[in-house]
C-alpha cells in the first residue's frame, strides 16, 4: 500500500499518474474478484462492509419501489448485523425470521416470509457474534425460484470460510477487508452481472457510475494483497482456517473447565473457525473485558459494531439466551498457541476476582 499512499494519481484522469492508479485499481479488482468467485465487473469497491450492506439494501429497495404505495417489503432474520437491520427498517416494511438456540435461521421459515410485494431477501452467511454458519445458499435458491432479489452478508465469513459468489447464486453479496487481515476502510459489494441498482452515493461516475467518490487505490491494493495471501502458500484460506479452529477448539474445551458458569453460545461445530462466544454467569461484560485487557488479552462482547453501548445483544436475545453477559473471543492470522495460553490463564483469574468483589 505504501507507494499508493504517496502517489497522488486519480484513477479517473488520463495523465501518467492517473493511468498508473487506474491500472493498480483494476488489478486489485481482478484479484478480489478471483478470490470471491466473481467477475471483475461485478466488484464495486466501497468504504467497508457497512456501506456495502447499505448500498445493497437501499439500492434493492429503490429498484422495487414501484411495487405499490405500502413501500418495499424486505425479508431478513433476527440475527443480522445492525447494518442490515437498521437499513432494512428504514428502507421498507420488514418481515423478520426467528432463529433457534444456536442462532441459526431456518431457510423454509425465511422463505415463508416472501409475499407478492417482497423486493429483497437479505441473510447472513455466518453470524458475526456467535459464529454459527447459516443456510444462506438454501435461502438464495428458494428466493430465486420465487423471482425475488437476494443479498448475502458475507462480511463475517469472508476470509475464514470459502465465499464463491458464482456458486452461491445471490444477486448481491457484501464483503469487507479488515475481517480477513486487509486494511480498514475498504470493502466491496458483489453485484450479479446484468443487475442494475441505483447508486447509494451520488456525485460522480466512479466505479462505472455505481458508486460516486474518488477511489481509495491504496486500500484496494491492500485488500487485494490480503486475499492474494489467502489464495495459496504459505498460508492459504484452508490452512489458516484449520489453524484458527485448533486455537478456538482449545478455548471451547478448556475455558468451561476453568470457569464455573461459563456456557458456550452458538454452534460449537458448524461455526466460523476463528470465533467463539461464551456466556459469563452473573457478571457484566465491561469489567471482564477491562480485567482481561489488564492482563494483555484483548477480547470483545456482543457485536463488533455495537459493543460501545454495552446494550444487551440483539443476537443473543433472538436466540433466547442470556443477552447481558457475553464474551466474544476471536483469533486472527497472527494469533498463536501462546496467545490462547495467556487467555486461558487470565480468564479464570479475572472472573474469580470480579465474583469475589461482587459478593463482598
Amino acid at each position: 500500500m505504501l507507494p499508493w499512499l504517496a502517489q497522488p494519481g486519480d484513477p479517473g484522469r488520463i495523465h501518467a499518474e492517473g493511468r498508473a492508479a487506474r491500472v493498480a485499481l483494476e488489478e486489485a479488482r481482478e484479484q478480489v474478484a478471483a478470490f470471491f468467485g466473481a467477475r471483475p465487473r461485478e466488484v464495486i469497491f466501497t468504504s467497508g462492509g457497512t456501506e456495502s450492506v447499505n448500498t445493497a439494501i437501499f439500492g434493492a429497495a429503490a429498484r422495487a419501489s414501484s411495487n405499490g404505495p405500502d413501500g418495499v417489503h424486505i425479508v431478513t432474520t433476527a440475527v443480522e448485523h445492525s447494518a442490515v437491520l437498521e437499513a432494512a427498517n428504514r428502507a421498507g416494511r420488514v418481515t423478520m425470521a426467528g432463529v433457534d438456540v444456536l442462532g441459526r435461521y431456518d431457510a423454509a421459515t425465511v422463505l415463508a416470509g416472501i409475499g407478492p410485494g417482497t423486493g429483497l431477501v437479505s441473510v447472513q452467511s455466518a453470524n458475526h457474534e456467535v459464529g454459527t454458519v447459516q443456510p444462506a445458499a438454501d435461502v438464495v435458491a428458494g428466493a430465486r425460484e420465487r423471482g425475488v432479489l437476494t443479498h448475502v452478508d458475507a462480511c463475517a465469513a469472508a476470509g475464514h470460510l470459502p465465499v464463491d459468489f458464482a456458486a452461491l447464486g445471490a444477486d448481491l453479496c457484501s464483503v469487507t477487508a479488515h475481517k480477513l487481515g486487509g486494511p480498514r476502510g475498504i470493502g466491496a459489494l458483489l453485484v450479479r452481472r446484468g443487475l442494475r441498482l441505483p447508486p447509494f452515493l451520488l456525485g460522480g461516475a466512479q466505479e462505472r457510475a455505481r458508486r460516486a467518490g474518488i477511489e481509495n487505490v491504496a486500500a484496494a491494493v491492500g485488500f487485494a494483497a490480503a486475499v492474494a495471501d489467502l489464495m495459496g502458500p504459505p498460508r492459504g484460506l484452508e490452512a489458516e482456517a484449520d489453524t484458527a479452529r485448533l486455537l478456538t477448539d482449545r478455548l471451547l474445551v478448556e475455558a468451561p473447565k476453568l470457569v464455573d458458569g461459563l456456557v458456550i453460545f452458538g454452534d460449537p461445530a458448524d461455526r466460523l473457525p476463528h470465533l467463539v462466544c461464551f456466556g459469563v454467569e452473573g457478571l457484566e461484560a465491561e469489567p471482564v473485558l477491562l480485567g482481561l485487557d489488564q492482563h494483555g488479552v484483548a477480547v470483545h462482547s456482543g457485536s463488533s459494531c455495537s459493543s460501545e453501548t454495552f446494550e444487551p445483544s440483539p443476537v443473543l436475545s433472538a436466540m433466547g439466551v442470556d443477552a447481558d453477559h457475553s464474551l466474544r473471543i476471536s483469533v486472527g492470522w497472527s494469533s498463536t498457541a501462546d496467545d490462547v495460553d495467556s487467555a486461558l490463564e487470565a480468564l479464570p483469574a479475572v472472573i474469580s476476582r470480579l465474583r469475589r468483589l461482587a459478593t463482598g
